[in-house]
């Protein structure tokens, strides 16, 4: 018999110990990219590598982690033994892209494994052809850096240390790179010591009954709460502005159907393999698309297998979101984050009343690299994957919030310019970009960079500079991204993805898109219009064109019958 209160203590303290990792690497770790950006994820699987429980973490990384340990298990078999960390960051054997290493601790007890800790952490720099890992031009994997099959990186509680070597001379920033290497290591003996204290309390056998019924559970809540939903099916397409080396827009269809107990996505319909590195390999697309599935669930349902077993993801081998070896894959956090926007949108026909428009921002992911005035190699990775929610269905979208498939935090200004001889200009909202709509969507954002060293290679990975972020049910698209350097005075644009030199004293702006609005803007009301005009976060100009509201010009106040006049001109 299970312990229903017990179940929960235990579930409660798996996810303490996933967390608790996730908090060491965040006080160890030496990049920006880690303790600022937070671009690193946690989570427990029981002794077959099942998913039990998970950190405050990225949706896009855990999805890939079962896949990353079951090419390990494949790999060594039987020869695991107590203090061994297995790692790998092959996209071919279960992983998501050259920069994210997995490792996996295991954890024994008399003999018997228990369980695994897991860490994956997006490493700065790994080799390759370009700083960052990140551009979207390469057009196979071996372009992109260093590819570490499943191994040892420590063998019976011993550093590997040809391993750690051949990483430490593959990388641009060692320093950086082998420090958080270490973090990573330390959290999970740290974790692993977590893990036996349990053991302590429960003995091996019961805590591993528990995380099976934990993960039986997860299930069953999740298959009566999509019995709860209404069966249906929707199909949805979006558009990705190309494949990063001039291949032409990206189509991606999915077809999603509820039915009873499960949910089906599927993927047919999306456009074959391409150039580039912003496809998606199969399970970083299931792990956004499960994560677009969540919204639909109660709050408190657990993370863990349990939850994608109802789940199917269907994406035909050979296609944009589950390429063939050896595409390339380093820039498909771009690509992914576009899976994750058709799955909302096939959500949003399914239950209107529920989901917001498409979320702002374009996937935005920079690196700029050169030396400093003492000869000394800077490195800055930073990603900025959104610019708050959509409009609807009940309220605005929050300008500069979260959203609920990003997790990751923005590298401060401060920490940028201490760290990097780069100065930033200008952050900050742009006025008119938000969705019009009953429900504005939120505001895009603007970073510009001054360079201060005396050259640099700059890496963009964006994108919405063609296909704008959605609005739904008369809702308008939120402003598109656009991206350009000013040399000598003068404006040069720049595509949403390129690799291009950088002199001291010249900026990059990069302009990020609004998101999506909800309704129909004349429906929205007049003095929420008006007060967006006040606060600068939209023109007067814009507030007449787009709402149908005048605003008088000094007082900056509502003018109630010159709005009511216009919007019933508008109706006709």
């Amino acid at each position: 018999m299970i312990d229903p209160i017990r179940l929960e203590l235990i579930k409660n303290a798996l996810v303490m110990v996933s967390d608790n990792m996730m908090v060491s690497v965040l006080r160890t770790s030496r990049s920006t990219l880690i303790k600022s950006n937070m671009d690193f994820s946690a989570s427990i699987l029981d002794a077959e590598g099942n998913m039990v429980a998970q950190g405050l973490a990225l949706p896009g990384h855990l999805g890939a982690t079962m896949p990353a340990l079951r090419g390990c298990l494949d790999y060594y078999g039987d020869d695991i033994e107590p203090g061994d960390i297995l790692a790998s960051n092959d996209p071919y054997a279960g992983g998501s892209h050259l920069n994210d290493i997995f490792m996996f601790k295991p954890v024994y007890r008399d003999g018997e494994r228990v369980c695994f800790l897991s860490l994956i952490l997006h490493h700065t720099d790994l080799g390759g052809r370009v700083a960052g890992g990140q551009a979207a031009d390469s057009d196979e994997i071996f372009q992109e850096g260093l590819r570490i099959p499943p191994s040892k990186i420590y063998v019976g509680g011993t550093a590997n240390d040809t391993l750690l070597r051949v990483i430490e001379h593959n990388t641009r920033v060692p320093d950086k790179v082998l420090g958080d290497v270490r973090a990573q290591v330390a959290a999970l003996i740290s974790g692993a010591g977590e893990i036996e204290k349990l053991i302590d309390t429960y003995g091996a056998g019961e805590l591993k009954t528990y995380m099976t019924a934990l993960i039986d559970y997860t299930e069953r809540l999740v298959r009566s709460s999509i019995r709860d939903l209404p069966d249906g099916e929707a199909e949805f397409t979006e558009y990705n502005d190309d494949d990063g080396v001039g291949g032409g827009a990206v189509t991606i269809h999915v077809k999603l159907t509820v039915k009873g107990d499960e949910i089906i996505a599927d993927f047919t319909g999306t456009s074959p393999q391409m150039g580039g590195a912003l496809h998606t390999n199969y399970w970083f697309t299931a792990s956004l698309t499960y994560a677009a599935l969540r919204t639909m669930l109660p709050a408190d349902t657990p993370n863990n297998v349990g939850f994608y077993r109802p789940i199917t993801v269907i994406a035909p081998e050979g296609s944009w979101v589950n390429p063939c070896f050896p595409a390339a894959l380093g820039g498909r956090g771009q690509g992914g984050y576009r899976v994750r926007t058709v799955v909302t949108g096939a959500l949003t026909k399914l239950f209107p009343d529920r989901m917001p428009a498409c979320p702002g921002g374009n996937e935005f992911g920079l690196s700029v690299t050169g030396m400093t005035a003492e000869q000394k190699r800077f490195l800055h990775v930073e990603f900025h994957n959104v610019t708050g929610r959509g409009g609807g269905p009940d309220a605005d979208g929050q300008d500069a919030g979260p959203y609920w498939l990003g997790n990751m935090a923005n590298t401060s200004v401060e920490i940028i310019e201490a760290e990097n001889p780069l100065m930033i200009e200008e952050y900050g909202f742009l006025p008119d970009t938000g969705g019009p709509g009953k429900y504005r969507g939120a505001l895009g954002l603007v970073r510009q960079y001054r360079l201060l060293a005396e050259d640099a290679i700059v890496q963009l990975r964006a994108d919405r500079h063609v296909y704008p972020c959605w609005g739904i049910f008369g809702g308008k698209p939120g402003g598109l991204s656009h991206s350009y350097f000013v040399r000598d005075g003068k404006r040069e644009e720049a595509p949403s993805k390129f690799v291009r030199p950088m002199k001291k004293g010249e900026t990059f702006r990069a302009e990020m898109a609004g998101s999506g609005g909800y309704g129909d803007p004349l429906e929205r009301d007049a003095n929420a219009v008006a007060e967006d005009v006040r606060e600068d976060k939209i023109s007067i100009a814009h507030a007449e064109n787009e709402y149908g509201v005048v605003v008088d010009h000094h007082a900056l106040t509502l003018d109630e019958p010159a709005t009511t006049t216009l919007r019933r001109e508008r109706l006709q």
